[in-house]
């Protein structure tokens, strides 16, 4: 069975709806940075931090859905 890497460098290659989501996990991960700066949130900063960790999740399960079946569909 390939590792981790090898696959994520395959997906990232050959599929563009994996390497769309791995631009978006960086990008909603780089506004969390920019707001977790900030000394005060109003809440709609703090209702845009929920979103934005929701949809960080969202991106990271559907890429690892992703590399458990190119795992599986690589023979060893």
């Amino acid at each position: 069975m390939p590792d981790t890497a090898t696959v994520i460098e395959r997906l990232i290659a050959e599929n563009h709806e994996f390497r769309k989501l791995q631009e978006d996990h960086k990008k909603y991960d780089q506004q969390l940075a920019e707001l977790s700066v900030r000394g005060f949130l109003s809440a709609d900063d703090q209702w845009r931090v929920s979103e934005l960790k929701k949809l960080k999740l969202i991106a990271k399960d559907r890429m690892e859905a992703m590399i458990r079946r190119a795992r599986a569909s690589t023979p060893a």
